[in-house]
């Protein structure tokens, strides 16, 4: 059962996820909280004893500034492939994790939605 606090930060990583163009939102086998765009991951979620924490795909160079702060970490298993996390951000992380979750999102996203993306973002 998920704690109040983690269901809170969940649906905010919901908010930002789902509202970019075909993302969806999968429960993978190990009951992670896994968002795809085409089949690709690129945010993967979970609670475990210490609390919710938050993976991100990223690129080597992003992935080493973020190292570089104090809350963030590689990934388990994945953070050789550039994945970042973060345990239970808190409400100032927000504002830089909106933008990391973007970027994630355009790393695996195919190219025409990345294309809209930029269009409409005007990047």
């Amino acid at each position: 059962m998920k704690s109040l606090e983690s269901e809170s930060i969940l649906e905010k990583l919901r908010e930002i996820c789902l509202s970019m163009p075909e993302a969806i939102e999968h429960i993978d086998g190990f009951g992670h909280n896994t968002f795809k765009i085409n089949g690709k991951s690129f945010v993967i979620s979970g609670e475990s004893e210490n609390g919710f924490s938050l993976s991100f795909k990223s690129d080597r160079e992003t992935q080493e500034i973020l190292l570089q702060k104090e809350h963030f970490y590689k990934t388990p298993y994945i953070g050789q492939h550039g994945w970042v996390s973060i345990q239970n951000p808190v409400e100032e992380d927000w504002e830089e994790l909106k933008d990391l979750l973007q970027e994630a999102y355009l790393r695996a996203a195919p190219k025409r939605l990345v294309k809209e993306w930029n269009e409409l973002h005007k990047r």
